[in-house]
């Protein structure tokens, strides 16, 4: 398995905030969860990345190399990957990710392989793209506002 920690520290003091007044955080990490894994899957259909950048088609030695079988759908053949998507909440923090370790190659790229995000902005940093942060921004706003209420 490979674990890539998210840099929080645009989320830190909500996040902080939220511990203090709540202690458990499990119900505001699932909520995060949630939208995360739910823009994650969107990508399957838009076929892009973070940014909303159109992935690298397939090589042309990959298109003609597979059999006719699958959805021949890039990222998506058979739906393995996208259906082990998922997320695990816990009090402190949530993980987001696939149960299938080829996604790391498509996170990444490889020598041969572009790359195709899924979930970060920067692989290597941890940071995730500016519109999935202010999402979660929003959810701890929410989530802020609740709690002052």
């Amino acid at each position: 398995m490979i674990t890539v920690d998210t840099d929080d520290t645009a989320f830190r003091s909500s996040l902080e905030k939220l511990y203090r007044g709540m202690g458990n955080l499990t119900p505001v990490m699932q909520s995060i969860g949630m939208e995360l894994e739910s823009r994650i899957s969107g990508r399957f259909e838009s076929r892009t990345d973070p940014h909303g950048s159109a992935w690298a088609p397939w090589a042309q030695s990959t298109e003609g190399g597979y059999p006719e079988d699958g959805n021949r759908r890039l990222l998506d053949r058979y739906g393995d990957m996208l259906a082990s998507l998922n997320h695990q909440a816990g009090a402190t923090s949530v993980r987001v990710g696939f149960g299938q370790p080829y996604a790391a190659f498509h996170e990444w790229g490889t020598e041969y392989m572009p790359r195709r995000g899924l979930l970060f902005d920067d692989p290597d940093a941890g940071t995730l793209a500016e519109d999935d942060e202010a999402a979660v921004l929003d959810i701890l706003g929410v989530w802020l506002n609740d709690l002052a209420a």
